[in-house]
């Protein structure tokens, strides 16, 4: 055989070498989309969760509520008011609204059903109570303000569930990280199966490289390069879906019940920079997991 005979290299590189398989890739694709946007829905879920625990703890912090009980012989509306009046003058108070015993009705109509409540049935009135910022009053000397003004009330401070928020908050955030390093270790288990089974799918192509002198770290990489691709482009269809899904859920306002522990789309910079950034987390996990997968099995073989 002259060197005229010999047939050209392939043209395209890597690509040439180890060309893409639509009947095994399709599989793979559509594994790791799935994970990506479960990853992807896992930390909107739980920034959302964060932030609106956020303003919980910062609404319990600000404000607190006085219960005006019915006294015989006394105008509740009127205890209510006088109250509203006391703590509006103490130091530190921002506002403090006396509700309606209509408003007190429609408080306890879930549980006794619209209409069903008597004229004569004795409710306490509430008095709203807004602080302003980094105030610090002491429950006990607003009790004590409003029982020398003789009224029949107990003030409760919203602050003492705060911490429970907190917590509750902390828990969320731990479990939605939990969740994306599984996330994370399934993609990478399921690529490393994929490059293995692709690497004994084309053992031929391999033997001839390395009887051409190639080495392990050339044919590693040529794995690496292509699983790098194809969980870029399932990367990006899975963060895609998840900004269609928080798009729709966004869309249907917060009628939901415990919509804020679902995803939300607000167009904020963390949002845009994580689901910008996924694409790419998915195509180095990929990448990394075939040449570390294909490295092992190719010290291995030979």
């Amino acid at each position: 055989m002259t060197t005229h005979d010999i047939p050209p290299p392939p043209k395209g590189g890597a690509g040439a070498l180890l060309p893409p398989d639509a009947g095994r890739d399709r599989p793979l694709f559509v594994v790791a989309a799935i994970l990506v946007f479960l990853a992807c829905i896992a930390a909107l879920g739980a920034r959302g969760a964060w932030q609106q625990a956020e303003t919980w703890t910062s609404d319990l912090e600000t404000s607190l509520t006085i219960q005006i009980r019915p006294v015989d012989e006394r105008d509740i509306e009127a205890d209510a008011q006088q109250a509203a009046e006391i703590i509006s003058a103490i130091g530190g108070v921002d506002r403090a609204v006396a509700r309606d015993r209509a408003y007190a009705e429609a408080l306890v109509a879930p549980w006794l059903g619209e209409g069903n409540i008597p004229d004569d049935l004795p409710l306490p009135l509430l008095v709203d109570v807004r602080l302003e910022s980094g105030a610090e009053l002491a429950v006990s000397d607003l009790q004590t303000a409003l029982d020398n003004a003789g009224l029949a009330a107990s003030v409760d401070d919203h602050a003492q569930w705060a911490q429970a928020v907190r917590r509750a908050a902390g828990f969320a955030r731990t479990l939605a990280l939990a969740l994306l390093t599984l996330l994370t270790g399934a993609a990478a288990a399921v690529v490393a199966f994929a490059a293995r089974a692709s690497l004994a799918a084309r053992v031929d192509v391999i033997d001839a490289l390395h009887l051409s002198g190639a080495e392990d770290r050339f044919i590693a990489a040529l794995f690496q390069r292509r699983f790098f691709m194809l969980g870029l482009k399932s990367g990006t269809a899975g963060a895609l879906i998840a900004v269609l899904v928080s798009v729709l859920v966004s869309s249907g306002g917060n009628s939901v019940d415990m919509a804020f522990f679902l995803p939300s789309w607000t167009m904020a910079p963390f949002e845009l920079v994580m689901l910008g950034i996924a694409p790419l987390l998915a195509g180095a996990t990929s990448a990394l997991s075939a040449r570390l997968a294909v490295a092992t099995d190719l010290r291995g073989r030979w």
